[in-house]
C-alpha cells in the first residue's frame, strides 16, 4: 500500500448515507480534510438528518442531497445534479445499511424469514451500492486516482460464518461484496484509475449496532470518530492492485 494516492488539489467527495453514524462521521472528517474542496452527502429523510443539515449551514462546501437508495431514479437524479456542478469525483463512500428497524429484526432462524424483509435487506445493503456504481462511472472516470468504497461487514464473509443467524444481513452483505468485486473488474477496463473496495468497520457505537453491543469488550467497540479515521487510513493506502478486495478496519484482507 502507499500513501501517495491522493496528492492532487481540489478533490471532491460523496458520502451516501450521510445522515448519521459512520456516514455522518465521514462527512465531518472530509470537511476538515484540506484535500477536499467540496463534499456531497445524501440523506433519506430530513427528520433523521438534522446533524447533517446543520453541518451544511456551517460549511458551505457541503452539499446535501435527498436520496433513497432503493429508488434507482433517485440515485440517477442525484448523480445528474452532481454532474451539473462538479466534473469529477475522487472519493465515494457508500455507508447505507439496514440491520434492524422496529419490527424489522435480524432473523435468528429459518422460520423468521420473509421475502419482504429479505428484499428490504438486499435493496438497501446491496442493490443501492451497485446501482450507484452504475451511475457514478462518468464522474469517477478521469485521469486522477479515484476510489469507490462500500462499507460492508465481516458477517458477510461466507467462510467466516460459524455462528449462523442474521440470514438477510449476512446474505445481503455477501451480495454487496460480489457486486463490488464484479464491478471492480469492469471499472478496471473502463475506468482504470478507479479503485473499488469493501470495508469492514468493526463494531462501531452507532444506532445499527446498539442492540447488539452487550458482550462486546470495550476495546472492540469503536467510536464513530475512531472508525472513520481507521477506514480513511485504509482508503488512503489503497493501490490499483487492491481494487475489488475486502479489507478490515486495520487494513488486513478478509476472506470471502
Amino acid at each position: 500500500m502507499t500513501t501517495e494516492l491522493f496528492q492532487s488539489d481540489r478533490q471532491t467527495a460523496l458520502v451516501v448515507g450521510a445522515s448519521q453514524g459512520i456516514g455522518l462521521g465521514f462527512v465531518r472528517q472530509l470537511l476538515t480534510d484540506g484535500r477536499f474542496e467540496r463534499v456531497y452527502g445524501t440523506y433519506r429523510r430530513p427528520e433523521t438528518a438534522q446533524g447533517l443539515l446543520a453541518l451544511a449551514e456551517q460549511f458551505p462546501q457541503l452539499i446535501c442531497l435527498p436520496v433513497d437508495v432503493t429508488d434507482e431514479g433517485a440515485i440517477e437524479g442525484a448523480i445528474a445534479h452532481i454532474q451539473a456542478h462538479t466534473p469529477q469525483l475522487h472519493r465515494v463512500v457508500y455507508c447505507v445499511g439496514v440491520l434492524h428497524d422496529g419490527d424489522f429484526q435480524p432473523e435468528k432462524s429459518l422460520r423468521q424469514l420473509t421475502s419482504e424483509n429479505l428484499m428490504r435487506s438486499f435493496q438497501t445493503n446491496a442493490f443501492g451500492a451497485v446501482l450507484l456504481a452504475k451511475h457514478l462511472l462518468p464522474l469517477l472516470k478521469h485521469d486522477q486516482p479515484s476510489v469507490f468504497a462500500a462499507v460492508s461487514a465481516k458477517v458477510g464473509s461466507i467462510s467466516d460464518n460459524r455462528l449462523g443467524g442474521w440470514y438477510g444481513y449476512r446474505a445481503s452483505k455477501a451480495a454487496l461484496n460480489m457486486f463490488i468485486k464484479t464491478a471492480s473488474l469492469e471499472y478496471a477496463r473502463r475506468s482504470p484509475n478507479t479503485i473499488l473496495a469493501l470495508l469492514h468497520p468493526g463494531t462501531t457505537d452507532t444506532r445499527l449496532s446498539e442492540p447488539f453491543q452487550r458482550g462486546v469488550p470495550p476495546e472492540k467497540l469503536f467510536s464513530v470518530e475512531r472508525t472513520v479515521a481507521q477506514l480513511m487510513a485504509v482508503i488512503d493506502g489503497l493501490t490499483p492492485a487492491d481494487s475489488g478486495e475486502f479489507f478490515s478496519w486495520d487494513g488486513t484482507r478478509l476472506p470471502w
